[in-house]
């Protein structure tokens, strides 16, 4: 089913684990005003200091299971034994102008089908991958196999870079900020015009 979306615009942002998707859309909610970071659900277990209800929706797996089979969710996704998914009521806030979608490429691909306009997909990427592995490894310190794991995982997530609309190198990330926000604000911009364009036709008729 198409999904119409009740923000001006859509941006999903995704990028492999340790690039920075994270840090950059909670900041992305300082520099864009009228924007909201839609808060996903997931089975795992919260991090040190994560919030339940503002990082993620911290929830069971039955109930996962359950909102899943009464279709409240967008899209899902496993990954790493963890469920993950998109409430379908956080795309009803109906007060912000801007939407940021912090889903991953199987998230994405299932969102671009069902929010069908006014919706971008931008992808983080990190300078090098021996700088991902060292994110990597520094985040999960006792973990080592894990962490090799996750940084497996990620190598193969960065080849559905070619799916998404914009790319973004996050190498500096105040310089990462400024590029992102300038695109932002370019489709800001397109979007007044062609909305503009659109009105004026129709008093055409």
């Amino acid at each position: 089913m198409l999904i119409k979306s009740d923000f001006k615009i859509t941006i999903i942002i995704s990028s492999p684990s340790g690039a920075g998707k994270t840090t950059v859309t909670k900041n992305l909610l300082k520099k864009i005003k009228s924007s909201y970071l839609s808060v996903s659900c997931t089975t795992r277990d919260p991090r040190p200091g994560e919030i339940n209800g503002t990082d993620y929706f911290f929830i069971s797996k039955d109930k996962f299971l359950k909102f899943k089979k009464e279709g409240k969710f967008i899209e899902t996704a496993r990954v790493f034994g963890n469920y993950y998914g998109t409430l379908k009521s956080e795309l009803k806030k109906n007060k912000y102008n801007i939407i940021f979608l912090d889903v991953d490429w199987q998230g994405a691909r299932s969102i671009r089908k069902k929010i069908v306009k006014d919706c971008y997909s931008f992808y983080l990427l990190p300078p090098t991958l021996h700088e991902l592995k060292n994110r990597l490894i520094s985040r999960h310190k006792d973990k080592k196999v894990f962490a090799m794991k996750r940084f497996s995982a990620a190598k193969k997530d960065i080849l559905h870079w070619k799916e998404y609309d914009y790319i973004f190198i996050n190498d500096d990330l105040k310089q990462c900020l400024n590029k992102i926000t300038n695109k932002i604000n370019a489709l800001i911009k397109e979007k007044k015009e062609k909305d503009k364009v659109i009105k004026l036709i129709k008093s055409f008729n």
